[in-house]
């Protein structure tokens, strides 16, 4: 095995890289677990939580696919999921024809105002009370420079 480019990683920065792993599945199964009596995965919480916030409840698929981080093909699934449940429905685009939309139905408008204050309550206990105000400030500095990285 040859040496990475810039050299191992020191072992502090191996413990904070293994925390960052390790309390990321944690926060996933607790939200997961929240959200798994509503009969909805976190993946599917945060798509009708992004239609909620676009206008008419409608969202063309790949700016939906973006606003999520998911690729196109594993939006199309999670949505062909949600639409057979009822929560979300797929229409041509107005604008254009080719493009698709995705809108929230009533029954998924609905789901999303029981859900969310669960959700929102389980986000509080597992994160944001979970670290001293300016470790929660600095986290989100640092996840910004991640994400600049990324793009």
């Amino acid at each position: 095995m040859s040496e990475p480019a810039r050299g191992w990683l020191t072992e502090s920065q191996q413990r904070v890289w293994r925390s960052y792993l390790l309390a990321r599945a944690h926060i996933d199964e607790y939200l997961e677990e929240t959200l798994r009596s509503y009969g909805l995965s976190l993946a599917e919480y945060e798509l009708l939580v992004r239609l909620s916030e676009s206008p008419e409840h409608t969202i063309r698929m790949g700016e939906l696919a973006a606003s999520v981080g998911h690729s196109r093909s594993r939006l199309t699934h999670t949505i062909k999921r949600m639409e057979d449940h009822g929560y979300v429905r797929r229409v041509s685009c107005a604008s254009d024809g080719r493009g698709v939309q995705a809108v929230m139905t009533d029954e998924g408008y609905e789901l999303l105002k029981r859900a969310a204050p669960a959700h929102v309550d389980s986000v509080r206990r597992v994160f944001v009370d979970a670290m001293e105000p300016e470790d929660y400030e600095a986290l989100g500095r640092a996840m910004q420079a991640v994400l600049a990285v990324a793009d």
